[in-house]
C-alpha cells in the first residue's frame, strides 16, 4: 500500500509547482468552497494512479491545487464511501497521499442527520468528538513510516481550530452547534429505531462518511477539523422522508455559511 501511496503522490508532485499546507474534503452539496480557491491545477481522479473513482451524485471527482486566500491547498471535490463497495483502505487512500504531498491540517465538510432534538434542518454543526461504526481504516498491518499501531484518539478534532471556528462564528453572527458524529456504513437512511440508538449512545448526528478519514490523518499527526451540515432529523416526531436530491439542496443552501467559516479558520492559520 505504502508503494500506491507513494506512486500517486510522485505522479502528483510532478504535475504541481506548491507544497499544500492544507487539505480539503469537500462532501455532499458543500463544493462551493472549490469556487474561492485560486486554482492553478485541476486533476481528475481517473488520471491519477492508483486512486478511486467517486460514484455518488454531487461529488465530481477533481483533485484542485491552488490558493485559498495566501494558503496553499490541494481540495478533493468528491470523496469516497465505504458503501460505494471500496475496502477501506481505498476510501481514505487520498488522506494517505495528501500526507505525502504535505498537509499539516484537514478541513472536512458532510450532511449529516440531526438526532439530538435541539437542532434544526440547515444547522451548522463543529464536529468535536466521533463515535465510528464503519470498519476501522486502521485495521491490519501498520505502515510504521505514516503513524504509530496504536495513535491516541483524546483529541481526534483539534481544540484550537474548534476555538477559532467558534469565534469565527460568534463575529459574524452565524448561529453553530457542536457534537458528536456517528459514522455508520450506509447507504440506507436510518430507520426510527437505528435514529433513536444513535442518540442514547451518545451521537448528536449520523452521516457515512468523515470518521475514517479522521482516524487516518490522525494517525499521520494532520490536525483536523470537520463541519456537518444538518440536512433532515431523526427526532421522534420529527422524522420525514427524504431524498438524496433533498439534501444536497439544504446542504447547497447552508453552503455561504460553512464556506466562509471554513475560509476565515484557514486564514487564521499561522
Amino acid at each position: 500500500m505504502l508503494k500506491k501511496i507513494k506512486e500517486s503522490s510522485d505522479f502528483l508532485k510532478e504535475k504541481i509547482n506548491s507544497s499544500p499546507k492544507i487539505g480539503i474534503i469537500l462532501g455532499t452539496g458543500l463544493g462551493g468552497l472549490a469556487n474561492e480557491i485560486n486554482t492553478e491545477y485541476s486533476i481528475s481522479y481517473k488520471d491519477i494512479p492508483n486512486f478511486p473513482i467517486s460514484t455518488v451524485e454531487g461529488h465530481s471527482g477533481e483533485l484542485l491545487f491552488g490558493k485559498l486566500g495566501e494558503k496553499d491547498v490541494v481540495a478533493m471535490k468528491g470523496r469516497f464511501h465505504f458503501y460505494e463497495g471500496y475496502p477501506i483502505d481505498r476510501v481514505i487512500f487520498p488522506v494517505r497521499v495528501m500526507k505525502l504531498l504535505g498537509i499539516e491540517y484537514l478541513f472536512i465538510s458532510n450532511a449529516s442527520g440531526g438526532v439530538n432534538p435541539d437542532y434544526s434542518v440547515g444547522d451548522l454543526m463543529i464536529i468535536n468528538d466521533h463515535i465510528n461504526l464503519i470498519p476501522n481504516p486502521l485495521i491490519g498491518l501498520n505502515i510504521d513510516e505514516l503513524g504509530p499501531r496504536f495513535p491516541d484518539m483524546s483529541e481526534a478534532y483539534c481544540s484550537e481550530l474548534i476555538s477559532s471556528a467558534e469565534k469565527v462564528s460568534n463575529s459574524h453572527n452565524i448561529p453553530i452547534q457542536k457534537g458528536v458524529y456517528i459514522a455508520l456504513t450506509g447507504p440506507t437512511l436510518e430507520t426510527p429505531a437505528e435514529y433513536k440508538h444513535m442518540r442514547i449512545i451518545g451521537g448528536d448526528t449520523v452521516g457515512m462518511s468523515t470518521a475514517p478519514e479522521v482516524i487516518v490523518a490522525h494517525h499521520m499527526g494532520i490536525k483536523c477539523f470537520a463541519m456537518s451540515v444538518i440536512t433532515d432529523l431523526g427526532v421522534e416526531g420529527k422524522i420525514k422522508k427524504v431524498t438524496h436530491e433533498e439534501i444536497q439542496e439544504i446542504a447547497e443552501n447552508a453552503e455561504p455559511k460553512l464556506t466562509l467559516i471554513m475560509k476565515e479558520i484557514i486564514k487564521n492559520i499561522k
